[in-house]
């Protein structure tokens, strides 16, 4: 019964040299980063303070692809600080018309995602990713269907599911994995049905 419940998700991302991560990163780090950069699409769900900030900003940089991070307002400034710190260049839009040529890595809030063409973008990072809980939202309605196509995606968050389940699905459902009824349906019984 257990094995018919088994759901593998194979690797899209690429394999790197752990090697090309910053020294400045912790051992934990860099493993992190390294698994993050071969599953493609996955989440990076670390406490507070543990480095999230770095770890995506090199996931999106060793990618190669040209890649918009999506962040709060009063977080987004503050990573483009972070990202000096381990000699990352990213930099702050508010939108596509301020994609130049030549540069591969960027940042924007929430607020602004409507103003981007995400078809024109390789790699997405959500910081903050705890955005997509509300199963109904329309911000996580929203994210989920701009940015389905695109083909390596990062879902960061120190709180990934502080309420229920539900929210778990959410951060699958964005990532392409599987949708949230899907992972509903497959994990859980709902107690309400007569067995």
């Amino acid at each position: 019964f257990l094995k018919t419940k088994r759901h593998t998700v194979g690797s899209v991302g690429k394999s790197i040299d752990p090697n090309l991560i910053n020294s400045k990163f912790k051992d934990w780090q860099r493993d992190i980063t390294v698994w993050a950069m071969k599953k493609g699409r996955g989440g990076i769900f670390s406490g507070t303070g543990l480095g999230k900030t770095w770890q995506q900003l090199t996931w999106a940089k060793l990618l190669g692809e040209n890649s918009l991070v999506v962040a709060p307002l009063s977080v987004a400034r503050q990573t483009v600080r972070e990202g000096r710190k381990i000699d990352i260049d990213v930099r702050y839009v508010r939108s596509q018309d301020e994609i130049q040529n030549g540069h591969k890595l960027w940042i924007t809030n929430y607020e602004m995602v409507e103003s981007f063409d995400f078809s024109k973008f390789g790699a997405v990072v959500l910081d903050e990713a705890s955005i997509l809980k509300a199963i109904a939202g329309a911000t996580r309605k929203k994210l989920t269907r701009m940015c389905k196509d695109v083909p390596y995606k990062l879902c960061c968050t120190a709180t990934p599911a502080p309420n229920d389940y539900i929210e778990i699905g959410n951060q699958a459902e964005f990532l392409g994995i599987c949708t949230t009824t899907e992972m509903l349906e497959t994990f859980f019984i709902n107690a309400n049905k007569e067995h």
